[in-house]
């Protein structure tokens, strides 16, 4: 067996399987930074290992096999208490049924992602404890969707594991009546994760462009544990309306279109009929929200009027909704655009220019909106200067070539 098939099984085992992997031994050690340590010392025993030996037929299984072995024999370096030790031993036991049965692997990161949402974890830590131990996203993204420093994300996702740890919180699925509490949290991590699939993807099969679609498919299992609840239909209707202009986003030479340009016949008209469905089961329960609302705009913008028109009055009133829910920059950011598209873009450059200084730092939509507002209203220079600052901001390729060719439009 080659090296580099093992190398390719193992990246294959990150990508597909790494946070299933952490969320079971966690789920059993009751300690996050101890499985993430016992897992990485298994897919380095299984480069070193797997050349020689051959790679196993159940990869996972084999990885979670050495991994629980180095969390006992962490445990036993530690001279943690006997109850601990029992407490693994159980890790153990289960670990080794996972490795005989025939039976898929047990996903369980739904179950953790309501884990870290416990109480008694920091309210600002447990989405970003979510996006990274069960969902996999790095640091250095999380840090740049929360606007915060990578350094002082990684010091808030310590102390969480740190709480976790030395609180002792249960891991266990939280009763129906607890759900209510922690959904919120959950939701905002499934979508945080799929907004970070969704940025720069161009390859079908990156690692980005597969957590999207792990996000689709929690969402998928979010609401088989609660049908009737609206904001999670209204989270899945909202990412399959994003999904279903993927393709849209770059033409046959890979340039960046602008939503308003897009063909609609390229968009997946069963996943933009299914998002309607679970919109009109969402609104049955008259209890509206943050993503019923999103999901609404992007319904608006999938519904094009019959002269391909876009209808941004419409628009405009379900921004002002959702800021009334979630005034964060983003919903910010798209009521000022639809200010400017409902035909007053002076308004919607105030209201950018209302923005507190320091939330707009290094966001992206900000400064490309805001570019878009001064051409608009014939600010030329300073228009070029703000797509130049957006193109700096972000790493797709293609919506790089897209606003530096805005800029240079500006001088025409």
């Amino acid at each position: 067996m080659s090296g580099s098939d093992t190398h390719a099984t193992v990246e294959a085992v990150v990508r597909d399987s790494y946070s299933r992997l952490v969320a079971y031994l966690a789920a059993r050690s009751r300690d996050v930074a101890a499985a993430e340590d016992a897992l990485g010392d298994a897919l380095v025993a299984a480069l070193k290992r797997w050349p020689d030996e051959g790679i196993p037929q159940k990869p996972e299984a084999w990885l979670l096999h050495v991994a629980r072995h180095r969390l006992i024999d962490a445990a036993r370096r530690s001279q943690v208490r006997q109850a601990s030790q029992e407490l693994l031993q159980v890790a153990a036991e289960s670990a080794e049924a996972v490795l005989d049965s025939p039976e898929p692997f047990p996903d369980e990161r739904l179950k953790l992602l309501f884990v870290c949402a416990h109480p008694a974890i920091d309210p600002a830590a447990r989405t970003p404890l979510m996006l990274q131990v069960v969902l996999g996203v790095d640091a250095a993204r999380i840090a740049s969707a929360f606007l915060v420093s990578p350094a002082a994300m990684s010091q808030r996702l310590v102390r969480a594991k740190n709480k976790i740890r030395e609180a002792g919180i249960p891991f266990r699925a939280p009763e129906p009546p607890e759900w209510k509490d922690r959904l919120s949290f959950v939701l905002d991590a499934i979508y945080a994760a799929y907004t970070s699939g969704w940025e720069s993807v161009t390859d079908p099969g990156s690692t980005q462009h597969a957590l999207a679609r792990d996000a689709i498919l929690l969402g998928r299992m979010l609401l088989k544990l609660v049908p009737e609840e609206p904001e999670v239909l209204g989270l899945l209707a909202l990412m399959l309306h994003c999904e279903a202009r993927r393709e849209a986003r770059y033409d046959g030479e890979g340039r960046f279109v602008p939503l308003d340009r897009q063909a609609p016949e390229r968009w997946s008209g069963a996943m933009i009929e299914e998002a309607e469905q679970l919109l009109r089961r969402a609104s049955s329960a008259r209890s509206i929200g943050r993503y019923q609302l999103e999901a609404a705009i992007q319904s608006i913008h999938a519904n094009r009027l019959p002269d391909g028109g876009i209808d941004w009055p419409q628009i405009l009133l379900l921004y002002e909704g959702l800021i009334h829910f979630a005034p964060g920059i983003g919903s910010m950011v798209g009521r000022a655009v639809a200010m400017a598209q409902s035909g007053d873009a002076a308004a919607g450059l105030a209201a950018l220019d209302s923005i507190p200084e320091d939330r707009i730092g290094n966001y992206q939509p900000y400064w490309a909106t805001r570019a878009h507002l001064l051409a608009l209203l014939d600010r030329g220079q300073e228009a070029r200067e703000g797509f130049q600052r957006a193109a700096a901001l972000t790493d797709d390729q293609a919506l790089r070539e897209h606003l530096m060719q805005r800029a240079d439009s500006c001088w025409k």
